[in-house]
């Protein structure tokens, strides 16, 4: 477990980025993609002034081991302790793959970050954000995988978008209660693909009678297009939600346990809903940058702010370009 020192009388701020994605080419001096990504990410550290900033997955693309390598030196830059998740398209090359990165990253002065139990995937771990000797916030961090089999109600078998698999969910337990006897009573999960939960939580949010692609960002701040219960619901959703294609029961393990009050995922990059359902804060994160696929008007980071009794509030940061 990693621990952050909060300091007394002052809100803790996690800055989470999302899905930078950019190739090897694409971090060259003078491509545009650098430009628009480092451009946003600089005005989101000097706006948001972050004590620890976190990446939902798909930092650059299985093998661009130079991309990677420029996307940490540029993070090491900002003189803020940052930690990663891996997202499907990390983890396309294997576990030997992400061990030569993360081999780098952990010679980065910043970069806070560990390996985990190998049989659960590739960086599973734990940040604690501590006040006065007290976990204040527990900061959970799973690694989502990238594809894995499923076969449908017809006995039909295909190669879907992976799932938090039943030791991950064991493993979570554990760091529950480990956290609950340090006095943490709210906690945090980060990966990259959303848990299927994620569907019951939009379908329960959003009106029957709209079309979610038709929705402007600016609308779905009003409250409009949100059923009674939901209105302090934002965000679009303008792709499908890309999970498991059946419930792997995380959100049945969350609810039994009351600590986690928040989850974010990256993934689905036009995708940037905040909806709380059955009290738990459901979170699309902001996509940095133009990297694979982006909406411009979708653009940012997405920030908590922690005071002395855990995530007080979640919002997006937008930064036009």
């Amino acid at each position: 477990m990693i621990t952050l020192q909060k300091t007394p009388g002052r809100d803790f701020i996690i800055l989470n980025i999302s899905d930078p994605q950019l190739g090897n080419e694409e971090w060259e001096e003078n491509h545009n993609n650098r430009k628009f990504l480092t451009g946003t990410m600089t005005e989101l550290v000097n706006r948001v002034h972050p004590d620890l900033i976190t990446v939902s997955g798909d930092l650059s693309w299985a093998g661009h081991t130079h991309a990677y390598r420029m996307l940490a030196d540029f993070l090491d830059t900002f003189q803020i302790p940052w930690a990663p998740v891996w997202g499907n398209h990390d983890n396309q090359n294997g576990p030997e793959f992400i061990d030569s990165i993360v081999e780098e990253y952990l010679s980065h002065t910043y970069c806070v970050y560990e390996k985990g139990d190998a049989a659960l995937g590739n960086g599973n771990y734990v940040i604690a954000i501590e006040e006065n000797g007290k976990t204040v916030e527990g900061v959970i961090m799973l690694d989502s995988h990238d594809r894995m089999s499923y076969t449908n109600e017809a006995g039909e078998t295909s190669s879907a978008w992976a799932k938090l698999i039943p030791e991950q969910l064991a493993w979570y337990r554990e760091q529950i209660k480990q956290l609950e006897k340090m006095g943490c009573t709210d906690t945090t999960m980060i990966m990259h693909i959303p848990i299927y939960a994620y569907r019951d939580a939009f379908s329960a949010a959003f009106r029957t009678d709209m079309d979610p692609s038709k929705v402007t960002v600016e609308e779905s701040y009003t409250g409009t297009c949100w059923n009674e219960g939901y209105k302090t619901s934002c965000g679009v959703r303008y792709e499908g939600i890309a999970s498991y294609p059946a419930d792997e029961g995380a959100f049945d393990v969350i609810k039994e346990l009351g600590s986690t009050k928040t989850i974010l995922c990256g993934h689905d990059h036009v995708n940037n809903t905040i909806i709380n359902y059955q009290g738990v804060n459901f979170i699309y994160s902001m996509k940095l940058g133009p990297g694979c696929y982006w909406n411009p008007r979708l653009n940012g980071g997405t920030v908590f702010r922690i005071n002395s009794t855990g995530i007080i509030d979640v919002r997006h940061e937008y930064v036009t370009v």
